[in-house]
């Protein structure tokens, strides 16, 4: 038995696409067949049936709907799926104009991996969704690393011994590597449990990665970035061209790289950190965990900006004095925190946002959080006072607010959009006149209609005369037979055309009765498209402040960390420590913050306070800690 033109085509694009399941759009389903469809229906534990025969057995079908595929994506994505997106790219009524039978066009518009997510329904808020990339120049090695939701984006030149502890600090979605170091690496790697993906050696050549680099960031050298190796080159190059395979060349926005060394962080190896327990408990989760007692940031990236600071210990005394003395400024300041924290209340996640825009993934929510987040940096910018430590005034002076965006914004959309273009009805009332008419016309066409029939019932005299409409004529003016005549006469007959007589009424139209009526019968339509094109307006002018608006937005979470961290010592009654580059370690009254945490939530009493002292005297530079199963 043959197969359909449909099969054909769903076999040749699952052709390109042999390791990935294919989602293949039909009207408001995704539909998979064969394999694929076996798969995940038990993945995603939903009903397999069939469609049709091929080589003479039947074949097997399963389908979730368009309209929330993503809770779907999000169950197979964490079983271990990538997901191929094949989209129609153009109506059934367009693809007739081509033959009775043609086939309606479908492509591949995105492949979906633990890496590249985007959408907040499939991400952690608080957490970053990091896609890596390892590789092995000569004797070089470097690890790259981007969260295309939030457009950062790292590298950094490390030993290969050194690639199990990054990998615990960073715990990223997805690694990708050469495919010639998966035997080399796979044990390494799924010790951590991340996904591992093995790609030619030819994405991580560094002479097409500084290309690719260079495209992307529309320099001539990226010099001007940092001085990168040609590992490090070979590891970003990689990202890209795998996100350009991914994402079908529609780039997200990055931005550029920036270089990390060890030099400046502290070093922890991967047991260590597990057991410190520093961002998640040992018994898994954050509860429990240093990040769950220290996090009361308001806004998603404050979290995340906390999450990497805990991760990454700095040792540089000057950054180090930088946080400490915001702190404590904030803590001083108990007023300019607390009206800062209710600001911080209101703004969204701006820099995903700004991603799903970039991507041609948003709607008009992100373009309302973009709006919200920049009048509330405005306003922040506006009440901040003078004399600000270092690091809070370097935020304040890069909260850089386009003022004619917001005011475009403001204008233009509505407080509570929909949360897809196709829903319509984000534009706000009065921004375009044509749409208003159109939605006008759209919801009080009935009273537009009586209008027109009040009015030419008093032009003729005539008040019986009705407007009505059937499926032949559309709306036409009907009045009885006795009053045909008058409607003929050479006064009105310039204005009334004739459509058609029955035994008892004579049925009239006009030029502006038709014209009202197509404006009907089409207004939807014509609103929906206004907005589209309204919409699109809006996200572009988005994109080309992306680089501002991304500089608010981390500038939004230096606030929000050191306003929460302040928050945090007013609430506990911690101080601040002295630092300095002396090799004194001195405690006095310490308290241990998630062990006086879990007594205070068991009521177990108050933790009592310790001193320690592990300070240098003379040659001592070793100190031994044991425990009681030591003391034989």
């Amino acid at each position: 038995m043959p197969i359909t033109p449909m099969m054909a085509q769903y076999l040749d694009i699952k052709a390109a696409h042999k390791g990935d399941l294919l989602f293949y759009r039909m009207g408001d389903f995704y539909e998979m067949f064969f394999e694929d469809a076996i798969a995940a229906a038990e993945a995603l534990d939903i009903a397999l049936t069939k469609r049709g025969k091929h080589d003479g057995s039947d074949i097997p079908m399963c389908g979730v709907p368009f309209h929330s595929a993503e809770g779907y994506l999000l169950t197979l994505i964490r079983k271990g799926f990538r997901v191929a997106i094949c989209e129609q790219m153009e109506s059934p009524k367009e693809a007739k104009k081509r033959g009775h039978k043609s086939v309606v066009n479908r492509a591949v518009v995105r492949l979906v991996t633990p890496g590249t997510l985007t959408e907040d329904s499939l991400l952690e808020a608080r957490s970053h969704n990091f896609l890596a990339a390892f590789t092995e120049v000569r004797n070089g090695c470097a690890l790259a690393w981007v969260d295309i939701s939030t457009g950062e984006f790292r590298t950094m030149a490390i030993d290969k011994i050194m690639l199990g502890p990054e990998l615990a600090r960073l715990a990223p979605s997805e690694l990708i590597i050469p495919d010639s170091l998966e035997p080399d690496l796979r044990p390494t790697v799924e010790d951590f449990g991340i996904p591992l993906t093995s790609i030619g050696r030819a994405a991580f050549d560094s002479t097409g990665g500084n290309e690719r680099l260079c495209r992307l960031f529309k320099v001539s050298t990226m010099d001007g970035h940092g001085t990168f190796n040609r590992a490090e080159i070979g590891a970003m190059g990689s990202i890209i061209e795998y996100l350009e395979i991914t994402q079908k060349g529609n780039l997200p926005l990055l931005r550029p790289p920036q270089q990390e060394t060890h030099t400046k962080t502290v070093q922890i190896d991967a047991a260590t950190r597990r057991n410190l327990e520093l961002t998640s408990a040992l018994s898994g989760g954050r509860s429990g965990s240093l990040l769950a007692v220290l996090d009361q940031t308001i806004t998603a990236a404050g979290a995340r900006l906390l999450e990497a600071r805990l991760s990454s210990p700095s040792r540089v005394l000057e950054t180090i004095y930088e946080r400490t003395d915001a702190i404590e400024y904030c803590f001083n300041n108990n007023t300019y925190t607390e009206k800062t924290r209710l600001r911080l209340r209101n703004v969204p996640d701006i820099n995903r946002a700004l991603s799903r825009l970039s991507l041609d993934r948003g709607g008009p929510r992100d373009l309302v959080a973009i709006r919200n987040g920049l009048i509330q940096a405005q306003c922040l910018n506006e009440e901040a006072p003078s004399n600000l430590p270092k690091l809070i005034e370097n935020a304040k002076s890069n909260l850089i607010i386009p003022g004619s965006l917001i005011e475009q914004l403001e204008t233009s959309l509505v407080e509570e959009p929909p949360l897809f273009v196709r829903d319509g009805g984000f534009i706000a009332i009065g921004r375009d006149a044509e749409l208003d008419e159109a939605r006008q016309l759209r919801d009080e066409g009935r009273s537009i209609i009586a209008q027109y029939q009040k009015d030419y019932a008093k032009q003729t005299g005539i008040q019986s005369l009705k407007i009505k409409h059937n499926n032949v004529l559309g709306y036409f003016i009907e009045v009885t037979a006795t009053h045909s005549e008058k409607m003929f006469s050479t006064e009105f007959s310039d204005v009334f055309i004739h459509r058609q007589t029955t035994a008892n009424q004579t049925r009239f139209t006009t030029v502006e009765l038709s014209k009202l009526e197509t404006k009907i019968l089409t207004a939807g339509g014509r609103a929906l498209d206004i907005e589209k094109h309204l919409y699109e307006e809006l996200r572009i002018q988005v994109s080309e402040l992306a680089a501002e608006i991304s500089i608010t937005a981390r500038a939004l979470a230096e606030i929000d960390l050191a306003t929460s961290l302040a928050q945090l010592a007013i609430t506990n009654s911690w101080c601040k420590p002295k630092l300095d580059s002396s090799r004194t370690f001195e405690i006095s009254g310490g308290r241990h913050p998630v062990v006086e945490r879990s007594l205070h939530q068991q009521g177990s009493g108050a933790f009592i306070a310790n001193d320690c002292d592990l300070s240098v005297e003379k040659d001592t530079a070793i100190w031994l800690l044991t425990g009681p199963n030591m003391a034989g």
